[in-house]
């Protein structure tokens, strides 16, 4: 069973996402506690599921990912196709940064990024459109971002799990 977060751990969780590559030491100093508490806490945090991985974030621009796509799909669940199998193949395309089952109108909300427009097309007709009941595709392009965060308001955790 999960345990509660005491400020103490949700310091520790804010410092990881701004930056989680800070030593235990640096971690430790941010939150009042010495090196092994602050391991042991780290550590526990990671087991409870708290801290799910570390990553590092790469900017997709510099990387060429130039176009960014916001992709609403409507499914048919006629002529025998299965949710599973959409899952599935969406799963298997990199393109595929982020996808969502919605309630609503639309049934999936992608985020998808590529190199340019060609790249979005190729992906659009060869990945996206052949998988068995996909019945409506409507995408928008980003422009820009206003703002993009992968920090969750931890000032806002309220019961604390």
């Amino acid at each position: 069973m999960q345990g509660r977060l005491d400020d103490v751990d949700l310091g520790i969780l804010a410092r990881l996402q701004r930056d989680s590559s800070a030593s235990v030491g640096e971690i430790a100093e941010s939150v009042g506690l010495s090196q092994s508490p602050c391991w042991r806490r780290i550590q526990r945090l990671e087991q409870e599921g708290f801290i799910r991985e570390r990553v590092a974030l790469l900017d997709r621009e510099k990387l060429g990912f130039t176009l960014q796509v916001f992709v609403q799909v409507r499914f048919s669940r006629e002529g025998g196709a299965t949710l599973d199998a959409f899952e599935e193949a969406i799963r298997a395309a990199p393109e595929v940064l982020e996808c969502f089952m919605l309630m609503g109108d639309v049934d999936f909300l992608l985020r998808v990024v590529t190199r340019d427009v060609q790249s979005y097309e190729r992906f659009l007709r060869q990945t996206l459109a052949p998988i068995p009941g996909v019945r409506d595709i409507n995408s928008t392009i980003a422009l820009s971002a206003v703002k993009a965060t992968t920090a969750l308001p931890l000032e806002l955790a309220g019961d604390r799990a």
